[in-house]
């Protein structure tokens, strides 16, 4: 049984949360926002106008205040930490530029990021602080459209202008006119692997074994099986997990006597590599094929050679020659150490769309903000050039990477 998570029970959820807001926001303004470096970023120095403390000084008169909330630490930390750092170099571009122009006058930006530990529980409570304390004048985040579905009512409610930078579940954005996002989404993104599959890879039969528990997961398996079976293709087994199980010897040991040419797998980078481990134990040579939540570091760290030869959909690949992309890298590299995967590019390019949204709107005010984000058009990110449609969804391409030598390297590309 399965199904995406509907706009009722989260709003529900949502405005219990708010009442009780007000009366626990004074403890968790006191302490600190349980955020901490990766161990890739530790002894560098954030880049300045940037804090992932609770407790950090209050902004300058005149500064311009955004936040960020995402999974800094659990299971899905890559995710959050790299979308944390590719907002923090758009911040510090801009403030090195001499910050901000609105309205002909310059403003320092100040970033204030707030952790989620990867729990939906955590979303409201996070947005509130940083809405109702912090008093941020935009947000962005998160990354796991779950945690995004809890979050992005209390933007809503409060009239503050949220991009995600890479949830791709459709029902983020339809939560109210204030939510956007700068990533495409699931029915495409489910399309492309379906069409990488039978068109270049020639699949007949496929296998799908997704995480029953997340909307991000369900909606990537719904439109894959759909889309392949329109292109000649058969669905030969399909079997759900849920996060964090350890022991997947009998869904794949179904999924190996069903005779796939295939493996989907629309999960996290975490299940993914085990899964691939236990896979290639039990004799599974076929290619394994995923979405956007394979864009980790820890994916190639954990699976080893199991991953190797295996596909996922993506934003954006780092070895793409042009020269958006490699300034990027060559900025990233320099500041953090290491090669920025998707999660980072999509954060960079969600904290410069909105601020050349501010910068047309010639204010910060979220009424002003919101309808300059919804006009945006031929938007020119790192991760493609994006134009913001009537849904506040992002219409650009997708690309499949491929996993060699414990790197994603560049495979094909796919227009919307």
């Amino acid at each position: 049984m399965h199904a995406l998570i509907s706009r009722r029970p989260v709003l529900s959820f949502v405005r219990t949360l708010a009442l009780g807001a007000g009366l626990g926001l004074a403890a968790l303004t006191g302490c600190d926002s349980g955020t901490s470096p990766s161990n890739a970023n530790a002894g560098k120095a954030a880049p300045s106008g940037t804090t992932t403390s609770a407790a950090a000084a209050p902004a300058a008169a005149g500064d311009i205040v955004i936040g960020h909330y995402g999974s800094l630490t659990g299971s899905k930390a890559t995710f959050g930490l790299s979308t944390d750092n590719g907002i923090k170099l758009a911040v510090e571009e801009v403030n090195k530029a001499g910050g901000l122009e609105i309205g002909g006058q310059k403003h320092k930006v100040v970033l204030k990021s707030e952790d989620t530990e990867g729990k939906q529980e955590k979303a409201g409570t996070v947005v509130t602080k940083l809405i109702t304390a912090d008093k941020v004048v935009a947000v962005l985040g998160e990354v796991a459209s779950g945690i995004t579905l809890a979050g992005a009512p209390i933007a809503q409610q409060f009239g503050v202008p949220m991009i995600t930078p890479s949830s791709t579940n459709p029902q983020c954005t339809a939560v109210g006119d204030m939510i956007f996002r700068v990533c495409f989404i699931d029915p495409f993104q489910g399309y492309a692997c379906a069409k990488f599959a039978a068109q270049d890879l020639k699949v007949k039969k496929a296998a799908i074994l997704f995480d029953q528990a997340a909307p991000y997961s369900v909606g990537l398996k719904d439109e894959f099986e759909s889309n392949f079976k329109k292109m000649g293709g058969e669905i030969v087994a399909i079997e759900a997990y849920t996060e964090g199980e350890a022991n997947f010897n009998p869904l794949l040991t179904k999924i190996r006597e069903r005779g796939a040419e295939l493996l989907f797998i629309p999960g996290y980078y975490t299940d993914v590599a085990n899964i691939a481990l236990q896979a290639r134990k039990l004799g599974m040579k076929m290619p394994l094929l995923g979405g956007d939540g394979w864009d980790s570091s820890d994916l190639a760290k954990n699976g080893g050679a199991a991953i190797e030869g295996s596909f996922y959909s993506n934003h954006y690949a780092s070895d793409q020659p042009t020269p958006e992309i490699q300034n990027f890298v060559t900025k990233y590299q320099a500041a953090f150490g290491e090669t920025p995967d998707g999660l980072a590019a999509l954060g960079y390019d969600a904290a410069r769309l909105l601020f050349d949204s501010m910068q047309r709107a010639r204010s910060s005010d979220g009424s002003k903000v919101r309808d300059a984000i919804a006009t945006t058009k031929d938007f020119k990110g790192v991760t493609g050039t994006i134009s913001i449609n009537e849904k506040r969804d992002a219409v650009k391409p997708a690309v499949i990477v491929e996993m060699k030598g414990g790197k994603p390297v560049f495979r094909a590309r796919v227009e919307p």
